[in-house]
């Protein structure tokens, strides 16, 4: 990939648009299809609009909506235009919304038939506009209403395309204000500049190698620093196909899309694998005794598995070069899966405030149970790492680190240290050949009686290798060591019959199982962290789009 001259996302666009004039760009599945071309003239179209409409550079729009085609093209068409993107998760709650378009002062948003609902009969003093990505009823928003497939109808013509002045864009404006939806509650705005993006972009390419004969399906949030720098400006940048699924991506709607687009690449968190695993993998397995006892040797396992990732590198369309896992850290048990099946796949690690990579594991060699090495131009460093085990806080420094938080001048210095270092708050250690190695959040570090560190996230990991249990969470309450756990009930049925029997008897079945499930965790750590109490968590945890535990809710002192 030839680099940049100009890290801007305007330049990153115009490369594209002249190499991959008539491919595709982005897709639903059999339907709404755009070429680069297609793209360029939207583009064209929407800087026209925002020109009319008194939105001008630096002006800050959000977005609120599904993934689709036109998220991505509005996207890029108010950055290109050196509009600042406040992209919104779908799935935060309307008073976070409202919290975001207010904190971050936006002045226009585009949003769903299926989002407004969050935005309607409510007030916002410098929300003045409006615009439907799809269509929806106007009535209840307080504000100028327009849609998208009217602004768009008629495309400008090649002269006015010509005549017009493209935005004078520096590779340090901010090109997105992005809120983070992380496992604390408290969401903060930020700051990416174009620089940090596009840098960030090409370092992903760098690594991982897309080019224009890629496809890809995202399944992952577009408003999330993952998907929108890895899943969509690096393939842009590439000239790669991007498609996309209506809906969300279920077992139902997922395979049938793989089977039809047949992907070279796939973005995904390890949660979506765990579960194939233990339902198509373990599942089966279990239901033929001789081969769930063949499962226990080494020896067999391997094979089995060697079976299975045939089968399963099938259904995800046979054609995947591989699948890169980000977000959290894979089950160990998982892994050694996709080692022994041969699926094709890689891990990475980073955060929104990096833009967000920090570290991939190369394709040719992926070392097990680390998230890889510092991708290029970024450093890494571990602070104050502990004299046994080399544990400490990850600081990274990199042309993809954050400006700061918006408004948050306090949050920005306790985070962006001196000499441009980042403070992750993940701990961890880098082994002589520079692989990373996460240990877990600063901040659920767990201190055991004799001062020793505990990481629940290590104690979640072997949780999760009973094929009963599907999540756990791992935290201290009155200094007793606590675990929730999520069970498979589909599972617990099937194998113990729960339904046929009464409530009490049910609840005794579970609470013996889930007895058994602690012995058996509390073989395998140091004594220190042995667990002390089991809790069913009847419900499934609610999770943030990169499908990590909303720990704050859950945990009590």
């Amino acid at each position: 990939m030839q680099e940049l001259s100009n890290l801007t996302m305007l330049s990153l666009l115009e490369r594209s648009f002249e190499r991959y004039k008539d491919s595709i760009a982005v897709s639903f599945i059999d339907a709404d299809t755009f070429t680069y071309e297609d793209m360029r003239k939207i583009i064209a179209s929407l800087a026209l609009y925002f020109s009319k409409r008194g939105i001008k550079q630096g002006d800050k729009v959000a977005i609120l909506g599904e993934n689709s085609p036109k998220w991505g093209i509005v996207y890029m068409a108010l950055t290109a235009n050196g509009i600042i993107a406040v992209p919104i998760l779908p799935d935060f709650h309307k008073s976070e919304v409202h919290h975001i378009l207010r904190n971050s002062g936006a002045k226009a948003l585009f949003t769903t038939n299926k989002l407004v609902h969050k935005i309607v009969e409510t007030k916002f003093s410098d929300l003045k506009l409006v615009v439907g990505i799809d269509d929806f009823d106007k009535k209840n928003i307080d504000c100028k209403v327009e849609f998208l497939s009217d602004i768009i109808k008629k495309p400008p013509a090649d002269d006015e395309i010509k005549n017009m002045k493209p935005a004078k864009i520096e590779e340090n404006d901010l090109a997105e204000i992005l809120y983070t939806s992380g496992t604390t509650g408290h969401s903060k705005g930020v700051m990416l500049t174009h620089k940090n993006i596009v840098s960030n972009a090409l370092q992903a390419l760098n690594t991982i190698r897309i080019d224009n004969s890629d496809i890809m399906l995202s399944i992952l949030p577009m408003s999330h620093s993952y998907e929108c720098t890895c899943g969509f400006v690096a393939p842009i940048a590439a000239g790669a196909q991007i498609y996309y699924i209506k809906g969300l991506p279920t077992a139902q709607t997922l395979l049938p899309a793989l089977e039809k687009i047949r992907p070279t690449i796939l973005l995904s968190v390890p949660l979506i694998m765990e579960k194939i695993w233990k339902k198509k993998v373990l599942g089966e397995i279990g239901t033929k005794p001789v081969v769930k006892d063949l499962y226990k040797v080494a020896a067999m396992r391997k094979v089995l598995n060697k079976v299975a990732g045939k089968k399963l590198y099938q259904a995800f369309g046979g054609n995947m070069r591989f699948i890169c896992f980000g977000g959290a850290a894979l089950n160990p048990e998982v892994e050694k899966f996709l080692v022994e099946s041969g699926f094709p796949y890689t891990t990475g690690y980073g955060l929104t405030e990096s833009a967000p990579i920090l570290t991939v594991n190369p394709l040719e060699n992926v070392r097990f149970m680390s998230c890889g090495k510092a991708v290029r131009d970024v450093e890494l460093r571990i602070a104050d790492p502990d004299t046994e085990t080399g544990v400490g806080e990850i600081l990274a420094r990199g042309p993809n680190i954050m400006q700061g938080y918006y408004k948050n001048p306090d949050a920005t210095k306790d985070t962006l240290l001196e000499g441009g270092w980042l403070a992750t708050g993940d701990r961890g250690y880098l082994d002589d050949d520079g692989y990373l190695f996460i240990k877990g959040r600063s901040k659920n570090v767990i201190v055991g009686p004799s001062g020793e560190n505990i990481f629940p996230e290590e104690i979640e990991a072997k949780l999760g290798k009973n094929n009963l249990v599907l999540e756990s969470l791992v935290y201290n309450a009155n200094k007793r060591l606590v675990a929730r756990v999520h069970l498979d009930y589909d599972l617990l049925d099937q194998e113990y019959q729960l339904s046929t029997m009464d409530d009490t008897d049910a609840a005794n079945k579970i609470q013996e199982l889930l007895d058994e499930i602690k012995i058996e965790v509390n073989a395998q750590v140091s004594s220190f962290s042995r667990i002390n109490d089991m809790i069913e968590q009847r419900e499934p945890f609610e999770m943030t789009p990169t499908k990590k535990i909303k720990r704050y809710l859950y945990i009590t002192e």
